[in-house]
């Protein structure tokens, strides 16, 4: 028998947490589930991770954040040179993930680790992702592509509907992920066209 390497070992460790956690959330998976899932002792577990479950989701969770923000740069980048491509990038690259779930993730899942783990991933997050949007909607407010806006607020609200609909039942609502993701950036670039003179007399 070839002996085990520990490189692969801590990957395929880090690969099948990454998967528990999404899925049920810090609390509801324990070592024992993550070393079953993959054929390890619960010894061996901790083996690659010293510091426990607390250690294990921290490195999961910067792994996870850093793949999202390359994935969503590049996303972006191949969406062209128009604002509205850069967002669909995001929204197709954001939509062919599995959901982030950043208010578990902020409410619940980060409230488990010491402060300073906590905050180190809350700052990927926006340095890598929320950022990331902020900055090419400052970039296309600049240019005069679009007008006045917050930034900030744009992105963060842009992020939350687009992963909002991973939790639209397709087959119900007939309707692509993507599509409905495009939809919603136009919402969010054109308005909709309120009318509130229809409205004037209620």
């Amino acid at each position: 028998m070839s002996p085990v390497d520990p490189v692969d070992a801590r990957g395929r460790v880090l690969d099948s947490a990454e998967l528990l956690f999404a899925g049920k959330g810090f609390d509801s998976v324990t070592l024992r589930d993550i070393a079953s899932a993959i054929g390890l002792t619960h010894a061996a577990l901790y083996y690659h991770f010293p510091g426990g479950k607390e250690e294990l989701f921290a490195e999961v969770m910067e792994r996870n954040i850093r793949r999202h923000g390359a994935g969503l740069a590049a996303a972006m980048l191949a969406g062209g040179p128009s604002l509205r491509g850069k967002l669909r990038g995001a929204a197709a690259w954001l939509l062919s993930q599995p959901p982030m779930d950043l208010i578990r993730m902020a409410e619940t899942d980060l409230k488990a680790l010491p402060p300073e783990a906590a905050r180190r991933l809350m700052d990927l997050v926006y340095e890598l992702i929320l950022r990331k949007l902020q900055s090419e909607i400052e970039a296309a407010r600049a240019s005069g592509e679009v007008g006045a806006c917050d930034p900030g607020l744009l992105a963060g609200g842009l992020l939350g509907l687009v992963e909002s609909l991973h939790s639209v039942p397709v087959a119900i609502v007939g309707r692509d992920r993507y599509a409905m993701g495009c939809e919603l950036i136009d919402v969010i670039l054109k308005g909709i066209d309120y009318r509130e003179e229809h409205h004037a007399g209620s």
